[in-house]
């Protein structure tokens, strides 16, 4: 069977979800090959074993920490060219998705954005998409060189299923490009003790109908009963009320959550754009005529400062 190139993404040898994900996916069409770069790398094989990777490929250098990009795509660059995989998937991150369009152009292949889901065809990989807001899915396939694939978090289950993990050094000659752009400060993300927006299996978002900065507690407590990411519309990103950072929509984050609760959000395409692939969609809003109840799997008509205090008390409550 054909090997496929898994780009591991992992903090200090601690494997993040959206890797595991990949490589459920990879199986579909080949046996996984990890490719863990930068501190740490060493530590991540014992987890990516254990979810299907056959072989993982390591390399550490201060380059991966002290410059942007390119020496990753260095590297991802040696491990094709060592394995000649069937596909190369790497998470459809900001960096992710830099990295695959730098790696297909070095490597004449076409390359595939935000993918969905993942399967096996006659004529390679088959890609799923959602396309214009999430209106129409698609299905892709590369038709020029080995495909290049970023798939979006949430896309599939993580399944294990526990393979060799044999552990290789993979050698990597640096680029004179490698050392272009040099990373001055690095500012730690405050943690909030909430997952990741982008990678959450549940976000509960809200617009303008929180109708403050003050009320967004209301918001919080229902996402931290839920163990949920708490998300934002524009509306409620311009008015002040929450960060930028969690803005969930066209010009913030897409997300593609399990469960998704949109509460006081109006539905304007930009929002949807961001959230519309979301398993299942539940919106609270006053408004009985706002777009989101065209989207929604269960709408609830009323005011979110009173109905989310009431939700939050039943999954306390039911939670024990």
């Amino acid at each position: 069977m054909a090997e496929v190139l898994v780009y591991v993404d992992h903090v200090d040898g601690a494997v993040r979800k959206p890797t595991l994900e990949l490589l459920t996916l990879a199986r579909r069409i080949g046996e996984p090959v990890a490719v863990a770069l930068g501190p740490g790398a060493g530590n991540t094989a014992a987890a990516l074993a254990e979810h299907g990777a056959v072989k993982v490929l390591t390399h550490d250098a201060a380059e991966y920490a002290d410059y942007l990009v390119v020496p990753k795509v260095d590297a991802l660059q040696a491990a094709y060219e060592a394995v000649s995989p069937a596909a190369v998937l790497v998470p459809s991150s900001a960096e992710g998705k830099e990295i695959a369009a730098r790696l297909a152009v070095r490597i004449g292949s076409g390359i595939i954005t935000d993918a969905v889901d993942l399967e096996a065809g006659d004529e390679g990989p088959v890609a799923t998409q959602s396309a214009f807001a999430a209106s129409f899915t698609t299905k892709s396939r590369v038709s020029k060189g080995t495909p290049v694939i970023t798939v979006k978090p949430n896309s599939a289950a993580v399944e294990a299923a526990p393979a060799a993990g044999a552990v290789e050094a993979l050698t990597v000659s640096f680029s004179e490009k490698a050392t272009g752009t040099k990373v001055t400060a690095r500012t730690p993300r405050e943690a909030t003790g909430r997952p990741e927006l982008t990678e959450a299996a549940i976000v509960v978002s809200g617009g303008r109908g929180v109708n403050g900065a003050e009320n967004f507690s209301v918001i919080e407590n229902l996402a931290d009963s839920l163990g949920a990411a708490v998300g934002a519309s524009r509306a409620a990103v311009d008015a002040g009320w929450y960060p930028h950072s969690n803005q969930v929509g066209q010009t913030g984050k897409s997300v593609s959550p399990q469960l998704y609760i949109a509460s006081g959000i109006s539905g304007a395409i930009q929002h949807r754009a961001g959230m519309q692939t979301s398993k299942t969609i539940v919106a609270i809003n006053k408004d009985a005529e706002a777009p989101i109840f065209d989207l929604v799997d269960y709408g609830v008509i009323g005011d979110l400062l009173e109905v989310v205090p009431q939700l939050t008390d039943e999954i306390k409550t039911r939670q024990g």
